[in-house]
C-alpha cells in the first residue's frame, strides 16, 4: 500500500512540475534532501534550495512522463523535459527515507539520430 501511495505522490509531483506549481512539486522532498546533476557536477542541499533553483530557471519547461518504476525506497522516472520547445530525455532516480525523497539524481540526454552503422536495423 505504501508503494501505491508514493506512486500517487510522484505522479502529483510531475504534474505539479509541468504546471509550474513549485509548492506542490516539492512536497515529496525531505527538508534536508539532496539533488544531484552528475553531468554538470551540481549538488543542491535542502528542499528550499532545490525549489529555489527550479523557480529561478528562466526557461519555459514542460514535463511528459514516459514511465515510473519503483518500490520501497527506490523510484525511477523516465520523462521528456522540454525547455523552450527543445526536448531533452531525462531520468530521475529518487531514493526515499521515511516515505520522502532524501536524494534525487537526474540525468539528461539530447535526442540524436541513429548511427549509420545501425540505421537499417532501427524502427523510427
Amino acid at each position: 500500500m505504501e508503494d501505491q501511495k508514493f506512486r500517487m505522490a510522484l505522479e502529483q509531483h510531475w504534474a505539479a512540475s509541468d504546471a509550474g506549481d513549485f509548492e506542490l512539486e516539492h512536497e515529496i522532498y525531505q527538508d534536508n534532501a539532496l539533488l544531484e546533476y552528475p553531468q554538470s557536477g551540481e549538488r543542491i542541499h535542502g528542499r528550499r534550495k532545490i525549489q529555489e533553483s527550479r523557480f529561478a530557471q528562466p526557461n519555459k519547461k514542460r514535463f511528459s512522463v514516459r514511465r515510473i518504476v519503483g518500490s520501497g525506497e527506490l523510484w525511477v522516472t523516465e520523462f521528456v523535459l522540454t525547455y523552450d520547445g527543445m526536448p531533452s530525455h531525462a531520468v530521475s532516480i529518487m531514493e526515499l527515507t521515511d516515505g520522502l525523497v532524501a536524494k534525487e539524481t537526474q540525468y539528461f540526454a539530447n535526442p540524436f539520430d541513429p548511427a549509420q552503422s545501425r540505421a537499417h536495423l532501427v524502427d523510427r
